[in-house]
């Protein structure tokens, strides 16, 4: 019988000085908007959080200063109790950094010390500020780093990601690596399939409701824009932070044109769901037609929040 629930302890390591990853954090989990980040200082030390995502899911944040002299304290007095019982270490390079050799070998010392404390553990290595690289020379730089960060992972595996804050990437990433850690997320994608098929949708999202980044999908046609995710969590969550400065909150969407419409409304307690429809009656602007879709989402609302309520497997990660 396979786990449905999304209870679980996350903790998430990062490092390198400088590499922007207070930013990423701040961005994705204390609704910062890329341009407020500028503001932000250097982490001294180690900052601590804790995140609550999807309910019961909860991430426990630890970002570590990437300096020297506090790397040098993580791999010796700190290193048992910080790499202990990690479940996902995510580490963040600066793609422009002059000191490739130093930041490798951290990042080897710090595969060591998972190895030694936590073998089981995810790796994921996020190449930032890709946006500061020429644009016809991004693929050829990210492909490079891949590759020696991949060989220098093993016997671990690592997926590597490319990222920046100003684009759709930064999401991306974070998508991809949360979806690995929902439990159930195949037997919602089950659930979403069936419902995108019962309701006769061209695709159906799953959006965290705090942090908006796609947690699970069904399409029924084939899209043209592979980045659409990323885009519409971006745009839906800066939308949601221009609400909150007029002390609305941001409840639900309708979006049509010639071609399709869009239905953005709160699911469950802790999801959105956007339904993408081209039914020819809905983009006729029937009344019937759009409100017939919204008492479908109203239904199987239900359904999905019972997947909530089932307690599966617990995790512990660790973020730093």
């Amino acid at each position: 019988k396979p786990e449905t629930g999304f209870k679980s302890s996350l903790t998430d390591l990062w490092f390198q000085s400088g590499s922007g990853k207070t930013s990423m954090r701040s961005i994705i989990f204390a609704n910062y908007i890329a341009r407020d980040t500028r503001r932000l200082g250097a982490t001294i030390d180690v900052e601590h959080s804790h995140v609550r995502f999807l309910g019961n899911l909860v991430l426990n944040l630890w970002d570590c200063g990437g300096q020297d002299t506090f790397m040098e304290n993580y791999f010796t007095s700190q290193r048992d109790n910080i790499f202990r019982n990690v479940e996902v270490l995510i580490y963040v390079f600066d793609v422009e950094s002059r000191e490739l050799e130093k930041d490798m070998h951290y990042y080897q010392s710090c595969l060591e010390a998972i190895l030694q404390n936590s073998p089981d553990a995810k790796v994921f290595c996020l190449v930032h500020k890709m946006d500061l690289v020429q644009e016809d020379q991004r693929e050829l730089i990210f492909k490079e780093r891949e590759e020696d960060l991949k060989r220098l992972s093993r016997p671990l595996e690592c997926a590597c990601f490319r990222t920046s804050i100003w684009d759709e990437t930064l999401y991306k990433a974070w998508s991809s690596i949360v979806y690995q850690l929902i439990p159930n997320v195949q037997q919602l994608e089950t659930n979403l399939r069936n419902f995108a098929q019962i309701i006769e949708a061209d695709e159906v999202l799953l959006f965290e409701r705090a942090t908006f980044l796609v947690i699970s999908h069904y399409q029924c046609k084939e899209q043209r824009d592979i980045h659409r995710f990323e885009k519409i969590s971006n745009i839906i969550k800066q939308f949601k932070l221009s609400c909150s400065k007029l002390a609305a909150s941001f409840q639900s969407m309708e979006v049509r044109n010639s071609n399709f419409a869009a239905f953005i409304d709160i699911f469950t307690s802790n999801t959105y769901v956007m339904v993408v429809m081209s039914d020819p009656s809905i983009l006729a602007g029937s009344s019937m037609a759009s409100a017939a879709t919204l008492i479908n989402i109203r239904n199987a609302r239900k359904h999905f929040e019972k997947l909530e309520r089932v307690d599966g497997p617990k995790h512990s990660l660790l973020m730093r």
